[in-house]
């Protein structure tokens, strides 16, 4: 086998790995082990923490997100995979149905933007950065993190973007 034809085998198989697991966490299993390495790391964006293991991640990201969010609809729209590692992007659709950053539950249907990196090392996941945009599930919600000042409002035409001294358009 060439090296080309190894990695993509090597890819292949990353990124089964990984769609196995989104279908199972999708499907409500709780058989972590079977998809992620006892000591692996979650690394969330602010906001979202850095859980290290199994249990951590099951206890401060997979169930907390449960209790706010029922219903959910995983919507991922593109997988990349290279070698040992894949990632993702896409949305959760979900009702918010607990209490999420101190919003008591509102009932509104939100999308939970994410894009997800994993490295797999035989045949489980052994690191997981991930981005989830939860300034935009706030926002949903009725809070706006950015109190106005977001750079939306220049893309809008609402504010004049700030330049560096001495600088043209």
């Amino acid at each position: 086998m060439s090296e080309a034809q190894a990695h993509r085998a090597r890819s292949t198989a990353t990124l089964d790995a990984v769609k196995r697991m989104e279908d199972a966490l999708a499907a409500g299993s709780n058989d972590m082990a079977a998809h992620f390495h006892a000591d692996f790391v979650w690394r969330g964006n602010f906001g979202c923490g850095t859980k290290h293991g199994l249990d951590a991640f099951r206890r401060n990201w997979q169930l907390p997100l449960r209790a706010a969010f029922s219903d959910r609809v995983y919507l991922t729209e593109k997988f990349i995979a290279d070698g040992e590692w894949a990632s993702c992007f896409g949305r959760i659709e979900a009702t918010h149905s607990g209490a999420f950053m101190g919003i008591a539950p509102t009932g509104k249907r939100v999308a939970i933007p994410y894009m997800d990196f994993w490295r797999v090392e035989d045949g489980r996941i052994r690191d997981n950065p991930v981005f989830v945009d939860f300034a935009a599930v706030l926002a949903q919600l009725g809070r706006d993190v950015f109190a106005g000042e977001g750079w939306e409002a220049f893309d809008r035409g609402e504010k004049t973007p700030p330049a560096p001294s001495g600088t043209t358009s």
